[in-house]
């Protein structure tokens, strides 16, 4: 392992750009504790860029190559999103500034802590993530802790712990990002086939996952799903990886359902859920360990999927040092991540949830959740998340929604595609009105809202699922009560 941060002495000068975003705010959070000057760029204030400003960060509201000359940065981080042209970075890269994507950025911070738990999948990441960390904070431990959204219990989506003993951070396959990050100990929560503007077939997304192993150490551990055949195919794919760098396999734990697995494994997951029953739509299940007693979970949040989430976040808990109690403890007492199964209050009478279920696996998964929350009537409003994957994943959109009693359709939103064109929400509404479905398509929130004004009642629900684009109107609509 190299030295990771301290290749970045304290007084080092670092410039984010985008500083406002979840991830990049999180990490220059991180990177002022650790002694570097941090300032930033982003054209929309936020309450998360005043926040960085409360705390001595300098935050810029334009893009513009003034902005470095002013600060004189050693190095410029940049996101994926950051569009070719950006003022910063061409200045950056025209004057020698070291411009480093931030991915490159977070997987140096990985490379300074002696454990390292990374949380990859294609869902399930952010809350699996947040369950890792409240189990091993009540278990007494001390983590530093990046997550995708914000946790009301560290009031950010960051929680400054452990300098260099205990990192526990999400990892995203988006392009290819988490192939920088170092782990003692990785998790894969499910593979589906997104980001299809990356990888052309679900094959290479499985392909990278069996990449993602390089960065486990020698002797680290790999946690998987049993039931996962997309996973399985994954692991099938690492050992010609691993040994190409003189690496062994990583210590495999499963989790999974009482049953899942044996077919693909030969026995039951290690760590496995039992006698689940559904209270409100929320699970409590008996854990197994190695087929014997370990604990019994009640859940605060609803859902099967967030069973697997909670497997997972107790497996990768218990191998850096936590402990039973404190999962059951800990799990009893999270509501979630905010954008994920998020209640922001009342309209008319009727619950308002929000999710960044945008992609067609996550939106069933938050449908049959919401199915088991006690209610009449469910108004689900969705937003899909760029053309690409629209486009791409046109026929899942259409099959997932389509069992919706009724369903409101935002247009796309995409902050790093130019609209092609050839692809609308309305085309997905249209196709599931053809096949029977009940869908409306509007052209503006207010359309939306004018439209739930006339048909929401007493005990009824609103789904709101996708970016925080619609998410927003969650607020919006709380406001209005």
């Amino acid at each position: 392992m190299d030295s990771g941060m301290k290749n970045l002495p304290s007084g080092t000068r670092v410039f984010f750009v985008g500083i406002g975003g979840i991830s990049m705010s999180g990490l220059a959070r991180i990177a002022r504790n650790y002694g570097l000057i941090v300032a930033g760029s982003d054209m929309h204030p936020s309450e998360r860029t005043h926040e960085l400003e409360t705390i001595g960060i300098e935050v810029f509201g334009a893009h513009s190559e003034e902005n470095l000359i002013s600060f004189k940065p050693d190095i410029v981080v940049h996101t994926a999103a950051i569009l070719p042209g950006n003022p910063e970075l061409e200045y950056a890269k025209s004057n020698g500034i070291t411009v480093m994507e931030r991915s490159v950025f977070l997987g140096l911070i990985t490379k300074n802590f002696q454990n390292v738990i990374n949380v990859s999948g294609t869902h399930g990441k952010t809350t699996t993530t947040s369950m890792v960390s409240l189990i091993l904070l009540a278990s007494g431990l001390n983590p530093t802790v990046h997550l995708g959204a914000e946790l009301d219990a560290f009031k950010g989506s960051v929680y400054l712990g452990s300098k260099d003993q205990l990192l526990v951070s999400e990892a995203c396959e988006y392009h290819r990002s988490f192939l920088e990050f170092y782990s003692t100990i990785a998790a894969i929560t499910n593979i589906d086939y997104d980001h299809v503007d990356c990888y052309k077939s679900i094959d290479e997304v499985i392909d990278v996952f069996a990449q993602f192993s390089e960065k486990i150490s020698a002797d680290g551990n790999l946690v998987i799903p049993a039931g996962d055949k997309n996973v399985a195919e994954s692991v099938k794919r690492m050992p010609k990886i691993r040994e190409a760098l003189g690496l062994p396999m990583p210590h495999i734990t499963t989790t999974g359902l009482v049953g899942e697995g044996v077919d693909v494994y030969g026995c039951e997951p290690d760590f496995a859920a039992d006698n689940i029953v559904f209270t409100d739509g929320k699970a409590g299940f008996d854990v197994l360990y190695k087929g014997r007693p370990y604990t019994h979970i009640q859940l605060a949040i609803p859902g099967k999927h967030n069973v697997y989430n909670a497997l997972t976040a107790i497996a990768c808990a218990s191998l850096a040092g936590g402990t039973k109690e404190a999962a059951q403890k800990a799990l009893s007492e999270f509501t979630g991540a905010e954008g994920r199964f998020t209640i922001k209050g009342k309209f008319q009478g009727a619950m308002i949830v929000t999710d960044y279920a945008h992609h067609p696996s996550a939106a069933r998964a938050t449908l049959d959740a919401a199915s088991h929350v006690p209610h009449n009537k469910t108004w689900v409003v969705f937003q899909p998340l760029t053309y690409s994957r629209t486009q791409v994943l046109f026929e899942d959109y259409v099959t997932s929604l389509l069992p919706c009693e009724n369903v409101f359709f935002d247009e796309i939103f995409s902050d790093r595609e130019i609209n092609p064109g050839t692809i609308s929400s309305k085309d997905i509404a249209d196709e599931i009105n053809r096949r029977g479905g009940h869908a409306e398509f509007f052209e503006s929130k207010d359309a939306i809202v004018d439209r739930l004004r006339s048909c929401v009642a007493e005990n009824d629900m609103i789904l709101i699922l996708g970016p925080e684009d619609i998410r927003s109107l969650g607020d919006r609509l709380a406001a209005m009560e």
